[in-house]
C-alpha cells in the first residue's frame, strides 16, 4: 500500500505548497520509539545534555530566517508573531540547559540515619530520574513554541527522556526544519540523533500513545482530542502520566468600580486580547462578565469601536475557520444573544473579529442550549455577559469548569487588599483557573520559574505546568535509597558530592 502524502497547505489560499513527508506506519512508529529508548543511556549525561539545548537554540537562531518563513507560509501568523515566539522558544531552551547545568530539578534530599526516633530512621537518599521515551504532540497555534522545539520537547530533553513528536498537520514543513535543527544539534553534543524525532499521522499518534516503551506523553490542543489521548493512555496494560492542556474559557470579572473608573481602556485592551493571533491564544477571554449600566455600556462602545477597526484575520486551516463560523452562528442564534460587532466569515479564507453579549440572567436560567456559550469557541470571538446585581457573577462562575487563566478587572481601591467583594472573586476564581490576572490581560505568557500554565480540568489532565522552568518534574520520578553503601549510590547522592549539586541534608 502506498504511503499516504503529508501535504504543507498555504491557509492564505487552501492551496497546497508541496509534499512534505509521509504518514507514518506502526512500524514506523516502532523503529522511532525503539531508537529514542536505545539514545537513553547517551542522554543521562547531564553535561551533555546541557550542550545540546544550547547548541540547539543557536541553531535555530540561525536558521531563524528560514523558520519564520516557513511557519508563516503554513500558518499566516505573520513575521512579526513568529519572529518573536521563534526568540521564546530558544529562550526556553537555554533557561532549562541552565536549569539542568545548576542541578537543583533534582531535588535531591538527605536525611541521616537517627537510632535515637521512634521509630528509628534510617539513611534515607532521594533523587529524581527520567521517566523514558516521551511523546510529544504538537500544537496547532505555536508551531515553535509548543511544537517540535517548543516548552514539551525541551522540558523532556532536559529531564533525560528522549522525546518522539507527532507533528501537528497544519505545519509539516515547520516540523521537519525544527527537527532536522535538533537532531543536527544533538549530534554537536555526541548525543546520538535519534534522542529527537517526528511522525506525521492521526494513526501515528495513536500509535505513540500505545507503544510499551513511551513512558510519558504531553498534549496541546483540542478537549475532544486530549481526552481521546488522555483516555488510551490510561488503559494501556501499565497506565503512562499524559499531561494534557486542553480547552479553557478563561473567564473575565469587570467590577462595577473598576468599570466606573476606566471603562474604555477596559474595552480596548479586551479588544486587543481577544484579537492576538487571531484569537488562536489557548488564553483568550472567552467569557467577560461586564454590569449592566452607562459604564458598561461605555466599555462595549470602546470595545465594539476597537473590534470594528480590526482587519479580517486567517486562522490556521480551513477547518478550523468553518468550525468557527458555524460556532458563532449557533451561539447567535440563540434567543437574547446578540451580536453588536458580529464575528464570522470574511471573503473565503479570512473572518472577522467580533464580540456576542447576552443577559447573565438569559444565560442561567436559559437552559442546556445556552452551555455551549460557556464553551471555548476558538477564533476572535468573545462572549461578553451583562450581570445586573453582585449575585450574578458568583453564580455564573460556579457554572464552569477548569481554566488557565482567570482575570478580575478591579479599581484602584479594590487592588488595595481590604476585605470585600474583590477578595471574595479572587478566592473563588483560584478554584477555577491555574493563573490569576489581575488589570491585565491573560495572553502573553511569560516563560518564568514561578510561571503555571496548566488548571483544573478541562484546562489541563494533570496539575503540571507546561510553561517555566518547573515544567521539566512532569518527566521525572524520585527513587529513595535506604541504607545504601556510599559506593554503590548513584554519583549524585553520594556523601562527598563529587557533582557540586545543590542538596537538603537533614531539612538544612
Amino acid at each position: 500500500m502506498a504511503a499516504t502524502p503529508v501535504w504543507s497547505v498555504d491557509p492564505r489560499t487552501g492551496k497546497q505548497r508541496g509534499q512534505v513527508a509521509a504518514e507514518a506506519t506502526p512500524g514506523e512508529v516502532d523503529a522511532a520509539v525503539r531508537a529514542a529508548h536505545a539514545a537513553r543511556g547517551a542522554l543521562a549525561d547531564r553535561a551533555a545534555r546541557t550542550a545540546f539545548l544550547r547548541a540547539a537554540a543557536d541553531l535555530l537562531d540561525g536558521a531563524a530566517d528560514q523558520v519564520v518563513e516557513t511557519a508563516d507560509a503554513e500558518t499566516a501568523l505573520g513575521p512579526g508573531r513568529l519572529t518573536g515566539e521563534l526568540a521564546r522558544t530558544t529562550g526556553q531552551l537555554r533557561a532549562f540547559a541552565d536549569a539542568v547545568e545548576e542541578g537543583a530539578y533534582l531535588d535531591i534530599r538527605i536525611d541521616r540515619a537517627d537510632p535515637s526516633l521512634s521509630p528509628p530512621r534510617p539513611e534515607l537518599r532521594r533523587y529524581k530520574v527520567p521517566l523514558g521515551v516521551s511523546a510529544v504532540y504538537a500544537a496547532s497555534n505555536f508551531p515553535l513554541a509548543f511544537s517540535v522545539p517548543g516548552g514539551d520537547t525541551a522540558s523532556a530533553l532536559a529531564a533525560g527522556c528522549p522525546v518522539v513528536v507527532k507533528a501537528h498537520p497544519d505545519h509539516p514543513a515547520t516540523s521537519e526544519l525544527c527537527a532536522a535543527l535538533l537532531r543536527r544539534a544533538a549530534l554537536r553534543a555526541g548525543l546520538p540523533a535519534d534522542v529527537v524525532s517526528v511522525v506525521h499521522g492521526f494513526g501515528a499518534g495513536l500509535e505513540l500513545i500505545r507503544h510499551p516503551l513511551v513512558a510519558a506523553a504531553g498534549f496541546t490542543g483540542s478537549i475532544r482530542g486530549g481526552r481521546a489521548l488522555f483516555d488510551a493512555a490510561a488503559a494501556r496494560p501499565v497506565p503512562i502520566p499524559f499531561h494534557g492542556e486542553l480547552g479553557s474559557l478563561n473567564p473575565v470579572v469587570v467590577t462595577p468600580a473598576a468599570v466606573a473608573e476606566r471603562a474604555e481602556e477596559i474595552g480596548t485592551g479586551l479588544a486587543g486580547s481577544l484579537t492576538l493571533g487571531v484569537g488562536q491564544f489557548c488564553v483568550k477571554p472567552g467569557l467577560v462578565l461586564v454590569p449592566e449600566g452607562p459604564d458598561g455600556d461605555r466599555l462595549a462602545a470602546a470595545l465594539g469601536k476597537a473590534l470594528g477597526e480590526t482587519g479580517p484575520g486567517v486562522l490556521l486551516d480551513h477547518r478550523m475557520r468553518d468550525a468557527f463560523v458555524a460556532g458563532v452562528r449557533e451561539r447567535s442564534a440563540l434567543p437574547g444573544v446578540e451580536a453588536p460587532v458580529p464575528p464570522g466569515p470574511a471573503g473565503e479564507h479570512a473572518v472577522a473579529a467580533g464580540y456576542l453579549t447576552v443577559p447573565a440572567r438569559t444565560l442561567l436560567d436559559g437552559g442546556p442550549s445556552y452551555e455551549v456559550l460557556l464553551e471555548e469557541c476558538f477564533g476572535p470571538v468573545g462572549v461578553v455577559v451583562r450581570y445586573a446585581d453582585g449575585r450574578e457573577p458568583a453564580e455564573l462562575l460556579g457554572r464552569l469548569g477548569g481554566n488557565l487563566s482567570a482575570t478580575l478587572q478591579l479599581s484602584e481601591a479594590e487592588t488595595r487588599g481590604a476585605p470585600g467583594p474583590a477578595a471574595e472573586l479572587i478566592a473563588q476564581v483560584t478554584g477555577l483557573a491555574g493563573r490569576i490576572v489581575v488589570n491585565g490581560w491573560p495572553t502573553g505568557v511569560a516563560v518564568a520559574p514561578a510561571q503555571h500554565h496548566g488548571g483544573p480540568y478541562p484546562a489541563a489532565t494533570s496539575h503540571s505546568t507546561s510553561v517555566g522552568a518547573t515544567a521539566i518534574e512532569r518527566w521525572l520520578r524520585p527513587v529513595a535509597y535506604q541504607s545504601v553503601p556510599d559506593a554503590l549510590l548513584p554519583a549524585e547522592l553520594r556523601e562527598g558530592n563529587p557533582l557540586g549539586l545543590p542538596r537538603r541534608v537533614t531539612g538544612t
